[in-house]
């Protein structure tokens, strides 16, 4: 073939830049999915913290269980489930973190009232003696 052949116009030549000949470039639209919301988080850290911290009713193992299903089904690419998994983990983490804060308050509260109560002339007690459990029983009377 020939450069004959071809139409180009007068002031252009197959290698030289000629910038009348090129055509406008049009606009590509590429789909990204979930482009503009975030994916869902996975709260794996705080699931480890509730699993290792005294873990009451296994609740920090549901949510870490449930935090690893998210972390999964967000790799890959199932947004949907990922986000029931998250919402699941976060639910069971806030559960696991009041019971972990719940239960050493009481006992710290507890063992304040027993100190307060022991320390007081009335509350003073013999618990190997006769009256030692009613008396035990009359610390958690009103």
């Amino acid at each position: 073939m020939d450069n004959h052949s071809y139409n180009f116009p007068s002031d252009c030549t197959p290698l030289t830049n000629c910038k009348s000949a090129r055509k406008p470039a049009g606009s590509t639209v590429v789909n990204m999915g979930n482009a503009g919301k975030n994916p869902p988080r996975d709260y794996l850290l705080w699931s480890l913290c509730n699993t290792f911290y005294v873990n009451f009713c296994c609740l920090g193992f549901m949510a870490l269980i449930y935090s690893i299903k998210a972390r999964d089904q967000k790799t890959l690419g199932n947004l949907q489930l990922a986000q029931e998994c998250s919402d699941k983990a976060k639910w069971y983490n806030i559960l696991a973190a009041g019971w972990n804060l719940l239960i050493p308050l009481l006992a710290v509260v507890l063992i304040v009232l027993l100190l307060v109560h022991l320390g007081s002339s009335q509350g003073s007690f013999d618990f190997l003696g006769e009256d030692g459990f009613q008396n035990f029983l009359k610390l958690f009377s009103w």
